[in-house]
């Protein structure tokens, strides 16, 4: 019990103190978590913690697509992006296919690929 409250506390103080771009990188590394669950729930019939964690995915994806700043021409890419995902989400919760939540987790890899690419750009710019 000890260890829990440690780990949960260790948790809670290291997203209390990220930087947004890292808070970022928490948010591509929970959907990739989860849609990682949804595509073993998947092989292995769990109809119930497939959807639950399909559904994780999406939250993600959506809140994701909600904190975009639209002034930013680059915004407007990540929203048609968000926006495909969520609805091949949808298609992967109703269908419960793994061939489309690996090409999702695919896409996914390759968003926070890019997204650690340019923080860690920015980090040598000095602007994080």
């Amino acid at each position: 019990m000890a260890m829990q409250n440690a780990y949960a506390q260790y948790n809670n103080n290291k997203v209390m103190t990220a930087s947004p771009a890292e808070l970022t990188l928490m948010l591509y590394d929970g959907a990739i978590k989860f849609c990682n669950i949804a595509i073993d729930a998947v092989e292995r019939k769990d109809i119930q913690k497939a959807h639950t964690n399909i559904i994780k995915v999406a939250n993600i994806v959506d809140y994701l697509r909600k904190t975009l700043d639209m002034k930013y021409k680059v915004a407007q890419d990540f929203e048609r992006m968000y926006v495909y995902l969520d609805r091949r989400l949808t298609e992967a919760n109703v269908k419960k296919s793994k061939v489309i939540l690996e090409e999702v987790n695919e896409h996914l890899h390759a968003i926070r690929s890019t997204w650690k690419d340019v923080m860690r750009i920015n980090r040598e710019k000095g602007l994080l």
